[in-house]
């Protein structure tokens, strides 16, 4: 914890227990505090601020679009916002009262601490207050070098490469905004602020030298550490506190103007204006982002989000088009396929009766009643398939590599190289419950922590448990749904195969048993995660908030890996079940395999890969459906509501802080959430590619909008959101490089197992050798018949046997066993272990080329740009020298100073003795 300021926030002991919901007993509301004389002389200030305050009511001057106090010089840093008790009902007056003190008492402290504030009353509310926030220079260098603040030393002399594509400058320039309104930003070498050696820095305008993003921050920092109040040795602290307890109705920056509208001020920049027009609006949607701005105007922290979603949507283009060529040829070739011809054809597919897929009730079917199924598979079950999944294990690889190359470009250019090695802020939270001491391990001196090494082993333990049981309810209810599933295709193949014996023909022509239980069970798995996601979202902050992180960023890596968990098993398993367990453990249909009173699921004759990539395009299609009725809608509509709810004044009327007052606080979370949506997007896109070629060009499309819409939503929708740092994008990172790894076996697995190429190629390069062999001139002919054992019906047990025989004697069933009469008949054939066999060889050398091709382009792509290592060394050479080395040089011209005056004196004292001696 850096010192300092934070001589204010030591405490004897602290235990916030009490919270604002007892503000309501009357037994506390006249209670008298006692506070130590330490505190006294901040205390006394109390009554003195709340005088300040009141003769610094300042009235609207009708300029809406001012960013300063009422003598328009002090910027505006922040403002909070509270109701007066005075205008209230007498009853709820009284009740207010300590609100009331702790907001006196809260104020006065950050008077003490140097902050300025000014409150105006609100135009359209006579009991709202505005309080505006101002911190003067010297505060602002204070807490510039408490937060490390890293600030201009010089401009850039290293001049940057020429890009190699500059010739098409001339083209690529109308997709970049326009230079006429957002100029680029000036290069400086930076080194963090210290307040001794102001002289030093590249200062031109003590007004602009900090940026508004760079002083709400450090405005938000006092404010999360100023006390609200002393009660014996118990001291409470931070704004949020206040928040929570209704004492302030909301805390907030300011936006510099109206989005859609240029402000008239000159002292205003208009970056909200500019960043509406050319990144928000619609039409700038096929332009590239203005980061710098967005970094400038709303902190690192959203302008790494932007810039990842930005990359990544830039790579997905690559994806898409590889993915898109690959439907296409998958679409042209299914009306040639031989075996989706086999199947479709009367005199093969139509002569081939199925045995029955549940017991009794379910009757004999024809082969050619999956006509149409076989044909939508040949669509994503083919070679070029087979090419993209390895494509796509090649594209992940590339994709994290180059955006480490891009995101160490944005730590130098956004100075968040040394972001953590320099030691983060404590949470106000962790420091409000630190009653234990413990020996630093680094310092060797003692510090105060929250709890003990026992109660934290607790803490932890209790969170993993919670967690582990919502992810065995997640298995709950992904038992339930495959129970659904069976009962369901039970009642779809009585009602839908329930056909005269003449004809043994589909009820309609594209509904299968198989279609419409995938089509109803994905939709209630998609609702069953969407409620199952809301319930866990609270369940994990309360497990985070209960843990007590120390820092900012170990709270969100935490609550990040328990929400991802949980999503991932959430989204994920209907997949998996399908892919790998669906139609692998069936029996036959002589000796079924069951699942309570229920018979296994089969798949199609031609797999379960076309009911994976049904599954996969409702979830990730619903998810983005949902995702933005829940981030767009819902907030336009509040506003909506609340505009029409408020007196109907015009924006140009309102002050700015009152305008912002009216828009959408937005969540501490709420970043978190849509980091947590791009990846379970980038899941869905990698790990299940191999069943679903148009996932990239999907994902491409909502993109595209998605960076637009989040743009669009925290520029209108919402209050500006309080800056923060941010060296990269967190935990994210690893589950990113996790998710890649696993998608190499993923796709290989589905390949292999749910995919019917295996098969395929086995029946293709065999021709005579083997009995199930196909032609020699390597046709796929005949491969339909191959592939579907024969049943003897009169081999039915009585359990499972149809109410109506039809005098069938023989049906067909998808496996690789020996026929009847057999002497191993029903057993596993020369075929099926020689698929399997091809099966494993495919996944060992598909996942040892890929792993190996990764391994080399991590080792041969750096991560850092070699232009980035050169301005690195030279920004930390020129602080070494105008910094240290100047310090240096006044230190030793000191000494020598010191000297010099030190011989002097000795040798006026020496000829003063001689002096004397010779009188």
């Amino acid at each position: 914890m850096n010192t300092g300021e934070n001589d204010i926030l030591e405490m004897e002991s602290v235990g916030d227990t009490d919270e604002f919901d007892g503000d309501v007993r009357l037994d506390m509301i006249d209670e008298e505090v006692v506070y130590p004389e330490e505190f006294l002389p901040t205390y006394h200030t109390i009554k003195e601020g709340s005088k300040l305050l009141k003769t610094q009511l300042a009235e609207f001057n009708n300029r809406p679009d001012s960013l300063f106090f009422n003598d328009g010089i002090r910027r505006i840093d922040f403002i909070l916002v509270y109701e007066d008790e005075d205008k209230k009902e007498f009853d709820k007056r009284h009740m207010s009262q300590r609100r009331k003190r702790r907001r006196e008492f809260f104020e006065a402290s950050l008077m003490s601490m140097g902050l300025e504030l000014e409150a105006t009353k609100s135009v359209l509310d006579d009991k709202l207050m505005f309080v505006k926030v101002h911190m003067p220079w010297d505060v602002l260098c204070t807490y510039a070098e408490v937060l490390h603040i890293k600030v201009p030393i010089q401009p850039n002399d290293l001049s940057s490469r020429t890009s190699p594509w500059h010739f098409l400058s001339c083209i690529t320039k109308h997709f970049y905004p326009s230079e006429k309104l957002i100029s680029k930003e000036a290069e400086y070498f930076t080194a963090p602020f210290e307040k001794a050696q102001e002289e030093f820095f590249y200062i031109k305008d003590k007004d602009l030298f900090f940026t508004p993003a760079m002083r709400s921050r450090m405005a938000y920092y006092i404010l999360s550490r100023a006390p609200y109040e002393l009660r014996g040795n118990i001291k409470k602290f931070g704004i949020n506190k206040l928040l929570d307890g209704g004492v302030y109705k909301a805390a907030y920056p300011l936006h510099d103007c109206r989005f859609n509208v240029k402000s008239k001020d000159d002292a205003c920049p208009n970056e909200r204006f500019l960043l509406y027009n050319e990144w928000a609006h619609p039409k700038s949607f096929y332009k590239m982002q203005p980061l710098d701005l967005i970094r400038k105007y709303y902190g690192e922290k959203i302008g790494i989000y932007f810039a990842w979603l930005g990359f990544y949507t830039y790579m997905l283009a690559l994806a898409a088009v590889v993915g898109l060529g690959c439907f296409i040829y998958g679409y042209k070739t299914q009306e040639t396929s031989t075996w989706s011809k086999e199947v479709c054809d009367p005199e093969i597919g139509g002569q081939i009766v199925m045995c029955p897929q549940c017991d009794k009730f379910c009757n004999y079917w024809r082969l050619n009643s999956t006509c149409e199924a076989s044909k939508k598979l040949c669509i994503f079950d083919n070679f070029g398939t087979l090419v993209f999944a390895v494509f796509m294990s090649i594209w992940v690889t590339l994709f994290l590599e180059f955006w480490k190359r891009y995101q160490a470009r944005l730590e130098y250019e956004w100075d968040t190289v040394e972001f953590l090695e320099q030691e983060e802020p404590l949470r106000p939270e962790y420091e409000a419950k630190c009653i234990y001491e413990r020996k630093n391990p680094i310092t060797g001196m003692k510090e105060k922590v929250p709890y003990t090494a026992c109660g934290r082993c607790v803490r932890v333990s209790i969170g993993i448990g919670t967690v582990l049981f919502w992810i065995l309810l997640i298995v709950a209810s992904i038992v339930a749904v495959m129970v659904y599933r069976l009962a369901v295709f039970f009642a779809f193949s009585t009602s839908l195969r329930n056909q005269d014996l003449k004809t043994l023909e589909p009820l309609k022509e594209y509904v299968t048993p198989q279609m419409a239980t995938t089509v109803t069970a994905s939709l209630i798995n998609f609702v069953i995660i969407m409620i199952l996601n809301i319930l866990y979202e609270r369940v994990a902050i309360w497990i985070t908030n209960f843990e007590l992180p120390r820092t900012k960023t170990d709270y969100e890596n935490s609550l990040t890996l328990k929400m991802f968990l949980f999503q991932f098993v959430n989204y994920y398993s209907s997949c998996f079940y399908i892919a790998f367990a669906k139609g692998k453990s069936v029996g036959y249909p002589g000796n079924p395999v069951y699942l309570g009173r229920y018979r296994n699921e089969e798949c199609d004759p031609g797999g379960c890969l076309f009911e994976l990539t049904t599954q996969l395009s409702i979830i990730m299609g619903g998810k983005a459906i949902w995702n933005n009725i829940q981030e767009v809608l819902l907030p336009w509509v509040k506003n909506l509501i609340l505009r029409h709810c408020k007196r109907g004044d015009a924006e140009s009327t309102i002050p700015r802080w009152e305008q912002d007052y009216r828009l959408q606080p937005f969540s501490n979370l709420g970043l978190f959430y849509e980091y947590l949506e791009m990846v379970i997007q980038f899941g869905f896109v990698t790990l299940f590619v191999a069943s679903f070629p148009l996932a990239p060009a999907l994902a491409l499309v909502n993109n595209l909008f998605e960076i637009r819409v989040d743009a669009w939503k925290i520029l209108t929708q919402f209050r500006r959101i309080v800056p923060e740092k941010a060296q990269d994008i967190g935990a994210w990172q690893p589950i990113l490089q996790g998710i890649t790894i696993l998608a190499v076996a993923t796709n290989a697995m589905i390949m292999a197992f749910t995919s019917d190429m295996i098969p395929r190629l086995v029946y293709y390069w065999s021709f005579s050798v083997y009995p199930y062999g196909g032609h020699a001139n390597h046709t796929m002919q005949g491969y339909i018949n191959s592939s579907l054992s024969i049943f003897n019906t009169s081999d039915f047990t009585e359990d499972s046997m149809p109410q109506e025989s039809y005098n069938i004697t023989t049906c067909r069933y998808r496996d690789f066993r020996y026929p009847p009469g057999h002497p191993r008949q029903y057993e596993y054939n020369v075929y099926y272990w020689h698929v399997i066999a091809a099966k494993m060889a495919f996944i060992i050398v598909v996942e040892h080329i890929v792993y190996f091709t990764k391994f080399i382009l991590s080792y041969v792509i750096p991560d850092v740009p070699y232009s980035v290592k050169e301005q690195i060394k030279r920004e930390k050479y020129l602080t070494q020298k105008i910094l240290h080395e100047t310090n240096l040089k006044l230190v030793t011209k000191h000494m020598k100073l010191d000297d010099d005056e030190t011989t002097k004196n000795t040798e006026d004292d020496v000829s003063k003795e001689g002096m004397d001696l010779d009188f």
